[in-house]
């Protein structure tokens, strides 16, 4: 009798008492910076460390999160070390990089990150991968991948997964001979999913080469939907089933938190999306608000000599002076702020506008673990027969 795979092995693992898995409810983990030392604060958002993410993780698992996702950076983030450590504590809940630069990623690499994680864990790694952002990429000495490459660079790693050699010279680069040793037939390949805004080239891509797509947080509910429909045209040019692009939309929850709290995770984190040049703009148009306000927010004194984006200098909580610019309506309409209940309506509208799948952000899954049982409870009365 042949030895069962460790893919086998770990998917049959027994729940433990866990209770009954979310289908559309997951939960970002370590969101924003790692900070090399810890500081005084009084809230957990402040900081999370390396080690607090991965137990994240785990809480996650318990709290009955689908899966966890961790947005890679380099400096205390790699997505392989951690992602691995919480799939090693847990047996059930999906881990996703959400996202990895692909750039940054050899092809050989990222394939074998695939390949590894699922080996050694089952099949719950999702392979997220993203462009990358262009300043940090021309500093790290590389390129940003037109759209044409990454769909390339996604093929030549399901090729590799299936035990091709791979022979490659176009816009994702030259690889003359590319090959994994030892794959194995009974582990299945990872879905591999697009960080995107969801604009007309790269909703093409997604249609055209990923499994999924995780839409970033602050998004409006009516954006949502506009782009969720922009997705399924797509995926309906070319014959594909929507139903087979699986759609996430992020969004930053604060349930029951007090105001300080809130505003560094809603107002400060944003102030890091809407200080981007371009990225700003696109979010303050496709929200439709008024672009005066992002004006004033890049004209703050604490930005003055700045060569870099607010992201790469400040920690959120940083961010306050500048944050306080940021109108409350904003957050309002694109945040899950205050009760739970009020929490829960704001995730339905985002189901609502066609989301598969909604991923909690900023605050940690122990923080949602209301919010979580309460969506639970909503999702079974809302179900035929139901409470």
């Amino acid at each position: 009798m042949a030895a069962p795979t460790a893919a086998s092995t770990i998917a049959a693992a027994p729940d433990h008492g866990l209770p009954p898995r979310l289908d559309d409810l997951s939960a970002y983990v370590i969101s924003g910076r790692v900070l090399a030392r810890a500081r005084e604060s009084r809230y957990v958002t402040d900081a999370r460390s390396a080690a607090q993410g991965i137990q994240d993780g785990v809480e996650a698992e318990q709290l009955g999160f689908r899966r966890v996702f961790l947005s890679e950076r380099w400096n205390l983030k790699e997505a392989g070390v951690l992602l691995a450590a919480i799939a090693a504590r847990t047996t059930r809940i999906d881990v996703a990089s959400g996202i990895i630069t692909a750039p940054a990623r050899h092809p050989l690499h990222a394939a074998g990150l695939g390949a590894t994680m699922q080996a050694a864990f089952g099949p719950r790694f999702v392979l997220g991968l993203g462009r990358g952002n262009p300043g940090w990429l021309r500093g790290a000495g590389l390129s940003m991948p037109t759209y044409p490459a990454l769909v390339d660079y996604v093929d030549i790693l399901r090729r590799l997964w299936a035990g091709e050699q791979v022979s490659y010279d176009g816009p994702a680069g030259t690889f003359p001979h590319l090959a994994l040793e030892d794959v194995d037939p009974d582990v299945p390949a990872p879905q591999v999913w697009f960080g995107t805004l969801g604009q007309p080239l790269g909703a093409r891509a997604c249609a055209a080469a990923f499994d999924g797509v995780l839409l970033p947080p602050v998004f409006t509910p009516t954006a949502t939907a506009a782009i969720v429909d922009r997705l399924h045209e797509e995926c309906r040019r070319i014959g594909r089933d929507p139903a087979t692009l699986r759609i996430c939309q992020s969004v930053i929850t604060a349930p029951d938190l007090d105001d300080t709290e809130t505003r560094t995770l809603a107002h400060a984190r944003a102030v890091t999306y809407l200080d981007a040049p371009g990225y700003g703009e696109m979010l303050v148009r496709l929200n439709g608000w008024d672009p005066a306000p992002l004006r004033a927010l890049r004209e703050h004194e604490q930005f003055r000599g700045m060569d870099s984006v607010s992201d790469l200098r400040f920690h959120r909580a940083d961010l306050l002076g500048p944050a306080a610019l940021v109108p409350d309506g904003w957050m309002s309409e694109s945040c899950a702020l205050g009760s739970v209940p009020e929490c829960v309506a704001t995730l339905r509208r985002f189901r609502d506008a066609g989301a598969d799948e909604i991923v909690t952000y900023g605050s940690t899954p122990a923080q949602n673990a209301g919010l979580a049982a309460a969506w639970s409870a909503h999702t079974a009365a809302a179900k035929p027969g139901g409470g």
